[in-house]
Formats: structure tokens, sequence, C-alpha cells
């Protein structure tokens, strides 16, 4: 496996791509060379539909879609599917919605049941909901220690959830 990881300055490349020629393909011809190298290429893309999202998109087979359960990130999963539908029906048809996971999700709290039960109602028909995965300050403390949940506390009960999603993920590359 390999990582790279994003940081501040893939903010800027943003900026430099807005002007950039041929932009919407940059990212899918710069990986098109080592596609063959690697089971699975996973584009961690921020939460705002943005240029740098979109052309993840039209570099990507498939999108993974995590959803807070807050009404607020639930209402912008609209635009998401909009965006999806418009760039596999232009530029990307072999994209995919691998699925959605809810995320942060709190069962004591009636809003969060509420989200979880709309994602689940009207987004199945898109792609697989995937079980949620609970609020937990483990992620923050693994966060601080730049290390990955199953590393800084193996037995956390939410690692079990994680991996049953990256064996899914795999599964949509074999």
């Amino acid at each position: 496996m390999d990582l790279s990881p994003s940081n501040r300055i893939l903010s800027t490349a943003e900026m430099q791509l807005v002007s950039a020629e041929m932009r919407d393909l940059r990212l899918k011809e710069a990986i098109e060379p080592i596609f063959d190298k690697y089971d699975f290429i996973l584009l961690d893309c921020p939460p705002s539909l943005g240029l740098l999202s979109y052309i993840s998109l039209v570099a990507a087979t498939h999108v993974l879609v995590p959803i807070e359960t807050h009404v607020k990130a639930f209402e912008g999963t609209n635009e998401l599917l909009q965006t999806v539908t418009r760039v596999k029906n232009r530029a990307n048809r072999k994209l995919q919605i691998a699925g959605f996971v809810p995320t942060r999700y709190d069962r004591r709290n009636s809003a969060d049941l509420r989200t979880l039960g709309a994602i689940q109602s009207q987004l199945s028909s898109w792609g697989k909901i995937f079980p949620p995965i609970p609020r937990a300050t483990a992620f923050v403390d693994a966060s601080e220690e730049r290390q990955p949940l199953a590393v800084y506390e193996p037995n956390h009960p939410v690692v079990s959830l994680l991996d049953s999603l990256a064996q899914a993920m795999e599964s949509l590359a074999s």
C-alpha cells in the first residue's frame, strides 16, 4: 500500500487548475500510468464540490459517500448526486456509486436516528447503505497521534466496522 496524503499545499493546486487546459482530465491522466500497479486507488476528496472533487469523480471508477448523520450534511447529498450524475453522463460513464457511509452517528440522539432513517430510505436506490460509523473520541485521539484508528486502538469496536467497509471496497476491485 502506498499513501499520498493531502495537505494545505493542495489548496493552491485547485487555484492553478482553474485556468489549466484540459483540467478535468489532469488527475485521470496522471494516475493512468500507475493504475495497473494497484488493485485499488482511493481518492479522498474534500467535503465540498469544488474543482478537486469534480476532477476526482472524472478519474474515479467508484464513489463512496460518507455522510454525517446530521440533517445539514444529509441535505447536501442531493447536490453531490446531481454532480455524480452529470459526471457519469458527460465525462466518466464508468463512474458508479459504491455506497453511502453514515458517520458520526450517535444512537442516543433522536436527530441522528431520524437522519439515519432518511439516509436509508432515500438513498438505498442509489447504492448500498453501510452500517453507521458511530461518533467516537478515539478518532480524534488517533488523528492527533497521526495514526489510523486500527493502529492507535486496534480493539476499538469501530475497527471491525471499518474492516468490513474496506473488504467491501476491495471486492469492487476484483
